[in-house]
């Protein structure tokens, strides 16, 4: 069997000119500085080959699937292609390419992986890799199938292998089933790798249903929201059960505590040092900074002898891409959290109403998204159109949130706008880096916030 060996210095020189531009790395647009291999092996010999790689990239960790194949390269795998390396020993040139584009390689990696209790996971599955991914790489194994392999890797249990496996231990209806897992270890801990859980073949994430709706709703000149066929607010009132469901069973599953006055003023600290780097990043978010400094201030003068807040695992980055409707219904996905947010804050128990907050932001997203993308400035009738649409199905979900839980997030008006006032500022730093033109958004739920 061909055992190649690299030379990690020629390996860092080649990842250093592809890193920045995977849609996965955090710092695009960004030189290398400092890159260092951390960790090395050789998965599986032969060709080609599998390598597993962990880099530190100026304080970050991110994991690769290195394959390696002789000058021949298929051309299948030639868009994968990172560079090309002499070997150690004899001089002569391998190819090295991301392996999670070779169904020869990844089959070995299916294999590799550790079966949770009582799963079963067919073998030999032909792989492709999900193009619209972008902090992770998924594959989908023979549509039965579906691998999130996590790029930027922090030490630790990942929350969406923590919670996922949680609540189907619990019995959730309302997720995936996941069936196995990869570990590796980053600075000497136990890592999560990669999960594989079951691949939902008939369903479309809520953004499609909801984008489709707005559509809809657009091209009716003279119809309100409720009178169009593509209305979405008895989707959206579905999906505030399932909410609710996901919510009670990890209150159910895992620990759960209570804040007061006390810990509500950290939080609202906190919220305030976001809102100092957002004003001095985008300075377009001026003049609403009173309004959202306000929401904050309001929770941090909670009284000392209100209720204390009940707080749990939550979902932490919940909006209408992170749910897939199916035939069976909701499903939520992707528990990491945040991604701005360190490792270790995202797996602290925090209030469900921030995972309220991020769907609501989501359909003010949902229905304003068209017109960021226009080429004319958006008429007064489009505005209130899409105004509409999104309350319209804000209202929706917190009602269906509230017959299945029993408890309505808009009872806590304080704490639901402070967690909304803290979404909008991570949007608008999300945006002024990533997608300029789409920062109307957040300035516009900035401006009703302010308002109100």
């Amino acid at each position: 069997m061909t055992e190649w060996a690299l030379d990690p210095r020629a390996l860092m020189e080649i990842l250093r000119e592809w890193l920045p531009r995977q849609r996965w790395y955090a710092a695009k647009g960004q030189d290398v500085r400092n890159l260092t291999v951390s960790s090395y092996e050789v998965v599986a010999g032969g060709e080609p080959a599998l390598h597993h790689a962990i880099v530190r990239v100026d304080g970050d960790n991110y994991q690769l699937f290195l394959g390696l194949h002789g000058e021949e390269v298929p051309h299948r795998i030639e868009h994968a292609v990172i560079g090309w390396l002499p070997i150690a020993d004899d001089g002569r040139m391998v190819a090295v390419y991301d392996a999670l584009h070779d169904t020869e390689l990844t089959t070995i990696l299916l294999d590799r992986l550790t079966r949770l209790p009582d799963a079963v996971v067919p073998s030999k599955l032909q792989s492709l890799v999900v193009q619209a991914e972008q902090s992770n790489t998924s594959l989908i194994f023979g549509h039965e199938l579906i691998l999130k392999v996590f790029r930027r890797i922090s030490p630790g249990i990942n929350p969406d292998f923590e919670l996922t496996t949680a609540l189907a231990r619990r019995g959730c209806k309302r997720i995936p089933r996941p069936l196995a897992y990869l570990e590796t270890s980053v600075e000497g801990e136990p890592t999560t790798a990669a999960i594989l859980t079951e691949y939902l073949r008939t369903a479309v994430d809520g953004w499609e249903l909801a984008k489709t709706s707005v559509r809809d709703l657009f091209a009716e000149a003279d119809l309100h929201a409720d009178e169009v066929g593509g209305d979405f607010a008895s989707e959206a009132y579905r999906l505030g059960q399932a909410t609710a469901e996901v919510h009670a069973d990890l209150a159910a599953a895992l620990p759960t505590a209570t804040f007061d006055s006390s810990d509500l003023g950290t939080i609202a600290v906190g919220m305030h040092e976001r809102l100092s780097a957002a004003m001095a990043e985008v300075p377009a978010l001026a003049p609403y900074a009173d309004a959202l400094s306000d929401a904050y201030d309001v929770l941090a003068r909670r009284p000392a002898t209100a209720e204390p807040i009940p707080m749990q695992r939550i979902h932490g980055d919940l909006h209408l891409g992170q749910v897939l409707r199916t035939e069976m219904g909701w499903f939520l996905i992707d528990f990491e959290g945040e991604p701005a947010r360190p490792l270790a804050e995202r797996r602290l128990p925090d209030s469900p109403l921030r995972d309220v907050a991020g769907m609501l932001r989501s359909f003010e997203y949902a229905a304003r998204h068209m017109l960021v993308l226009s080429d004319t400035p958006p008429s007064p009738q489009l505005e209130y159109r899409a105004d509409e649409w999104a309350l319209r199905n804000r209202d929706a979900f917190c009602d269906g949130y509230t017959v299945a839980l029993g408890v309505d997030p808009r009872d806590d008006p304080a704490l639901l706008r402070a967690f909304e006032a803290d979404k909008i500022v991570y949007e608008v730093m999300y945006e002024a880096r990533h997608r300029p033109s789409w920062l109307p958004i957040p300035l516009a739920g900035a401006h009703r916030l302010s308002e109100m």
